[in-house]
């Protein structure tokens, strides 16, 4: 497996992940014709709040089979990032392709001296990453509903008296 950049070729395949990976979320809802995070990531390449230098891919020779990103978000006045989404192809999922995106994600964003990653997810799977929930650091979502699943990373940079509100670049309330 190999992790390198997004480039634009790899728009459709990132697409099909997404829809893969999170249709099964959504498959008793038969209004939902394609997963949200499909049209999230759409929208985030067009958003100020976009950092190609985090969005990720994950190949197998030459077939992307996985993608994360990372993107600008904000804890009061102080600069963040906000992880998602992290999408496997299901052939692929639970062979590891989900950590090493993650690590490599992770390791990126800490090089790039980045100080907070947030994310509203399992915390069964985060927990493993360092993630922890956001409250036990002073960082609360900005949607009260989120804050049983927000949680987040603190990387080497990280300063204690960043607390506060979260928030997520403009398109994850378009979602």
């Amino acid at each position: 497996m190999l992790i390198r950049r997004e480039t634009p070729a790899d728009a459709a395949a990132i697409a099909a992940i997404h829809k893969a990976a999170f249709a099964p979320h959504y498959a008793e809802d038969p209004s939902i014709t394609e997963p949200p995070e499909v049209g999230l990531v759409d929208t985030l390449r067009t958003d100020e709040s976009w950092m190609p230098t985090l969005s990720l891919v994950a190949l197998e020779y030459d077939t992307v089979v996985g993608h994360i990103c990372l993107t600008r978000a904000g804890i009061g006045p102080f600069p963040v990032l906000a992880l998602g989404p992290l999408g496997v192809d299901p052939d692929h999922q639970k062979t590891g392709v989900g950590s090493a995106l993650m690590h490599a994600a992770l390791g990126a964003a800490d090089a790039l001296d980045e100080s907070v990653v947030g994310l509203v997810g399992n915390p069964e799977y985060y927990t493993r990453f360092g993630f922890v929930p956001g409250a036990r650091l002073g960082v609360v979502p900005d949607q009260a509903d989120w804050a049983e699943y927000f949680q987040v990373r603190p990387l080497t940079a990280y300063d204690p008296a960043v607390t506060g509100e979260f928030r997520y670049p403009a398109p994850f309330y378009e979602l």
